[in-house]
């Protein structure tokens, strides 16, 4: 006898609470449409905004922007998932790697998936009347940015850059919400965190490019070609130099360098991970980019921390 049935008097096995194991499951389809089982695109999201909130605060961000901004993250990641499963709905089915998605496999519907949402998009706002009128109005930027972007693998050819646009406007959010302003510091986090975005995201889409190819579906990982790994090296060295001239203006020293070093050898170890282009290493190269945003901003916590 398992845990879920029971024997009745006539003998025959019967269901046991069949309602709470079918709502049961119902809700582990909800969290994997918002890929809560894949807390990656969640960490990936939340470190530009860390690094960017504790350079705006000097290393002391205030309470309520924090805790805001790292909801803020979780349900606009959450519900990027969702519109983005949504418009792939009929595209998912046919990449090995997507065809067991709720929305693919039909488990959940597409109006379901709408309605779940709304709901997110509805607590978003609701987090974000929590802060000042411009980080406000820059919200809608950035929600704007979320629900176009799984739109754009259909017409434009370097979706990994929208994507960033997306991901990264949580940077001058950041500053508007602690400091009133953008400064010209946090406008290069943003461009850091645009490029960073693509990196990796070039990287995931290594990973699926037959399967984008045969289906007609665009990325950079595409266009890149034959270029890809130099592509990519190049960005990883624009990014590691642009963080640079960041430590220098805001006067850093050896604990955020030794951050920057760490990270730009993390980088060096993506390259070997796609030296010979394997969807595994291609995948293992894209989750070690979580790595290479916390070296980044533990650099930036003990500068602020051990500073003497």
């Amino acid at each position: 006898m398992t845990e879920d049935t029971f024997m009745d008097a006539a003998g025959p096995r019967v269901p046991a609470f069949p309602v709470l194991r079918r709502y049961g499951r119902r809700l582990a389809d909800y969290g994997r449409l918002m890929r809560l089982h894949r807390p990656i695109g969640i960490w990936l999201l939340l470190w530009p905004m860390l690094w960017a909130l504790w350079v705006a605060s000097s290393g002391r961000p205030t309470g309520r922007i924090f805790l805001v901004m790292v909801l803020g993250v979780v349900v606009m990641r959450s519900a990027g998932c969702i519109i983005n499963d949504f418009a792939d709905r009929n595209v998912d089915p046919h990449v090995r790697r997507t065809r067991d998605r709720p929305l693919a496999a039909r488990r959940v519907s597409p109006q379901e998936a709408l309605v779940l949402f709304g709901i997110l998009i509805a607590l978003a706002l609701w987090l974000v009347t929590r802060l000042d009128p411009l980080t406000i109005e820059m919200s809608f930027v950035g929600a704007a940015l979320t629900v176009t972007y799984p739109f754009m693998k259909r017409i434009f050819s370097l979706p990994q850059f929208h994507l960033g646009l997306a991901f990264g406007w949580a940077v001058p959010m950041a500053f508007t919400a602690q400091l009133g302003v953008v400064p010209r510091a946090g406008w290069v986090i943003f461009f850091v965190a645009v490029l960073w975005a693509t990196i990796y995201d070039t990287l995931y889409a290594m990973v699926d490019r037959e399967d984008d190819l045969r289906i007609g579906v665009r990325s950079t990982a595409i266009l890149f070609g034959d270029l890809d790994r130099l592509i990519i090296g190049a960005m990883q060295l624009m990014m590691v130099f642009a963080l640079f001239l960041v430590g220098r203006s805001l006067e850093f020293g050896r604990w955020y360098l030794f951050g920057l070093a760490a990270a730009a050898a993390l980088f060096v170890y993506q390259q070997w991970l796609i030296r010979e282009r394997e969807p595994a290493g291609c995948f293992r190269a894209f989750l070690n980019n979580n790595y290479t945003g916390m070296a980044i901003f533990v650099g930036i916590v003990l500068e602020y921390s051990l500073r003497s």
